[in-house]
């Protein structure tokens, strides 16, 4: 079967409460069959925020081909197109093999000790001029546990610096707020066992068909199968996903929290509510009831630009299905009021009791595979094992835990997000940026604005990758990294399940681990706890894995019960249990929780003492929000909204899936899709060639006709040429922090 033609695969229709049946997918390469294969070592696909299991094939010390893994109870042994080329299709191609440093304005290669030496010289200078706030970490969702729990303690408790993030602001960080806001911790509480069990399905600003291909697979089997679900799909663009909708709800980019408030108001109205739930397991019930008492159909149609009988007819579907299961991603998370319209997915399930039960709950979801993991283990800023960072209690536990003194660890003020960080170094009060396994010279918004923080003099920039990419390019130190099935390592996918990804093949060159070299730079700072032993005391993953455990212990995320033997064959096993909060107890004790929440408009931090005169305990929050106008709406000299979104072929920017000639063959190029009705009121045709620009930038690139709504255009941001980020804007939301993508006022003409 021709998985770039027919993404999903063949179909298995099974009824509700029945099994997924099963269904392995393979890809070797051309001229290797089964036979030739010497071994298949265990892993689990790193190409979206499935992380579907897999084993990969390896023969005369080559990686040659991968299958999905029968027994994992996250794919049942299926694979998407990426995961069948472009996992392991890139290992040969183009990599970087020796470190490269800057020498009379050019990279040229060195050995590892003059590149270590030259960045721990700059960094022991910048410590003694100016202390740890000079020095910042920008990562990834792509890295392994163990790897951000290392770089978690360096940051923290080796250097002191709050100025750690990562490219999962950009794709996951409302998922993470949305969590704390209504449940008091991260963690998602449903599962995808959840999917063959719904009999109602909401995709809330989630394509699922083009992000997570085997999930849509698995809803597909459902939908063609007896008892189908009844799905609802939220989303300009009319997709594969909202074709196969039951329901599909196309509200105008920006006005996500009017269309769920509008929800609510129908759930309240119509008395489609668990009231001992709510009363027993939430605190708000009345603010939430008086905010959205306003958001009638027909005020929702008119700020939406949607007919009201879809809204109602979405609002009977979730108010009279028994089992409901909700995803919520980027077209929500990327767009104004990303937390506040997250929340209120939180707040649906929770007014109806479906949450912890077979079937019903939330899948706030991640765009990344490893996402999760720097949430959990501080990579992101936040202190590691879910703790809350304005807790005295929680930190003396790390300072105890890590041998430190607990002035050491950054918790003076919140972590510094991402978009923080790039303006700090644009400032020059960061002078060090170290920047792993991601491109953000493609990824971030504003693309002019960060090529010029990343030139400037006063800028040390350290690059980790596998390949050269554009942001490699402006770098005084690249350092040569091993990829996925070249290293060992856990991760842990959208619903907590965590896989064993052992290492199948050596990296190529002098490529090392992004754990050995996270180690290597501890050891040469010499770091060190109070009573003068290494700070960091393990030497590999298992190590640090069980570091982890110990640190994890007690905690919302708690992987204790964990361990390399036990995830070793079979599945994933997914922490904290199939689903989180079947008993109606949620993480919100005063003393317990990661974070004390936020007003969902302002950002303003909620106190410790207002916090703790609220005596959640254990009860979940339906956090209210009025719908505000977004920051950038279009004008008579913008009249488009633009959007950016993914392509079903490649991932993020391509450093990947580029190198696998079936993906890049099916997707080589960036586009501009708009509606046919736009299309013909400008006079363009399929294919023409049209400048898109915002007040930032502009990209040429050729017409799609058909799938967006009017008014709207969809660019794809996996290209670092006529990139789509050219044209987005520096602002984000005001509790997740995560950039505003979705939402750029553009103009069209025909080149």
């Amino acid at each position: 079967m021709d998985r770039i033609a027919d993404v999903w695969g063949a179909r298995t229709p099974h009824g509700r409460g029945t099994d997924w049946p099963v269904r392995v997918d393979q890809r070797l390469a051309d001229g290797v069959g089964e036979s030739d294969v010497d071994r298949w070592v265990q892993s689990a696909c790193v190409l979206c925020s499935n992380g579907c299991g897999c084993d990969i094939a390896v023969k005369d010390g080559r990686i040659v081909g991968v299958r999905g893994r029968a027994e994992d109870i996250v794919n049942r042994g299926r694979l998407g197109p990426k995961g069948l080329h472009g996992s392991w299709q890139a290992h040969g191609e183009e990599r970087l093999t020796r470190p490269l440093i800057r020498r009379g304005g050019e990279l040229v290669e060195t050995d590892w000790d003059t590149a270590m030496s030259e960045i721990v010289r700059r960094s022991q200078q910048l410590l003694a001029e100016s202390g740890p706030l000079t020095h910042g970490f920008y990562t990834s969702g792509q890295l392994f546990l163990e790897e951000y729990y290392t770089l978690g303690v360096i940051g923290k408790a080796g250097l002191g610096t709050p100025h750690m993030d990562g490219n999962t602001r950009l794709c996951t960080a409302t998922a993470a707020a949305a969590l704390k806001e209504s449940f008091g911790a991260d963690g998602q509480p449903a599962c995808h066992a959840d999917i063959d069990l719904c009999d109602a399905l909401f995709l809330f600003g989630h394509n699922m068909a083009a992000t997570q291909t085997v999930m849509w697979s698995r809803v597909l089997d459902r939908i063609e199968g007896p008892d189908r679900p009844r799905l609802v799909v939220v989303d300009p663009r009319t997709t594969p996903t909202a074709e196969a909708a039951d329901v599909h709800l196309a509200p105008l980019p920006g006005t996500n929290q009017a269309l769920l408030n509008g929800l609510l108001r129908e759930l309240i109205k119509r008395d489609r509510i668990d009231h001992d739930y709510v009363s027993a397991h939430t605190l708000g019930f009345d603010e939430l009831k008086a905010t959205v008492e306003s958001y009638t159909p027909e005020r929702v149609a008119e700020i939406c630009r949607i007919a009201p009988g879809d809204l109602r007819r979405a609002a009977e579907i979730f108010g009279t299905s028994q089992r409901v299961l909700s995803t919520v991603l980027q077209g929500f998370y990327q767009s104004h009021q990303a937390t506040a319209a997250a929340c209120q997915v939180n707040n649906l399930h929770l007014l109806r009791g479906q949450i912890g039960r077979p079937g019903s709950g939330v899948l706030q979801m991640n765009g990344q595979p490893t996402a999760q993991n720097t949430r959990e283990a501080g990579a992101n800023g936040d202190l590691p094992g879910f703790r809350n960072w304005d807790n005295p209690a929680h930190v003396e536990e790390l300072a105890e835990l890590w041998n430190v003194d607990p002035l050491v660890i950054p918790h003076w003020a919140p972590p510094t997000h991402a978009m923080q960080i790039w303006r700090y170094a644009e400032q020059g009060s960061i002078k060090f940026l170290w920047i792993s396994a991601t491109n953000p010279v493609v990824s971030l918004p504003d693309l002019g604005r960060i090529r010029n923080i990343l030139r400037q003099e006063g800028l040390f920039v350290i690059v980790q990758d596998a390949f050269r990419t554009e942001t490699t390019e402006l770098a005084d130190v690249v350092l040569p990294a091993a990829m996925w099935g070249e290293k060992q390592g856990t991760f842990t996918n959208l619903s907590r399940v965590v896989h064993l990804s052992d290492q199948a093949v050596e990296p190529p060159g002098e490529a090392r681990s992004d754990l050995d070299i996270f180690l290597d730079y501890a050891s040469r700072m010499g770091f060190r706890d109070r009573d003068g032993e290494p700070l960091v005391k393990w030497k590999d993953a298992e190590g640090a894995f069980d570091a982890w455990r110990e640190c994890s212990r007690g905690r919302p995320c708690d992987y204790s019960d964990l361990s390399y033997e036990k995830l070793r064959g079979g599945s994933g096993i997914p922490w904290g249990g199939e689903r989180l909060y079947a008993d109606g107890v949620f993480p919100t004790a005063a003393d317990h929780c990661e974070d004390y929440g936020h007003d969902l408009l302002t950002g303003a931090t909620t106190t410790p003492t207002d916090y703790r005169a609220r005596r959640p305990d254990g009860r979940a929050f339906l956090k209210a929000a009025e719908h505000t106008p977004p920051p950038e709406v279009p004008s008579d000299e913008y009249p488009f909204l633009g959007t950016t979104g993914r392509s079903v072929y490649h991932f993020h920017t391509r450093t990947k899936t580029k190198r696998a000639p079936e993906l890049q063959k099916a997707a080589p190029d960036p586009w501009v899709e708009m509606s046919a009705s736009d299309a013909e009121t400008l006079g363009l045709s399929e294919g023409d060639v049209v400048r898109v620009e915002s007040e930032r930038g502009g990209v040429e690139v050729p017409v799609r006709i058909g799938r967006c709504r009017d008014g709207v255009v969809f660019l794809p941001f996996h290209y670092g040429f006529q990139a789509a980020n050219e044209l987005t804007l520096t602002e984000w939301d005001p509790v997740s922090k995560q950039p505003l993508f979705k939402i750029s006022a553009v103009r069209i003409r025909k080149v």
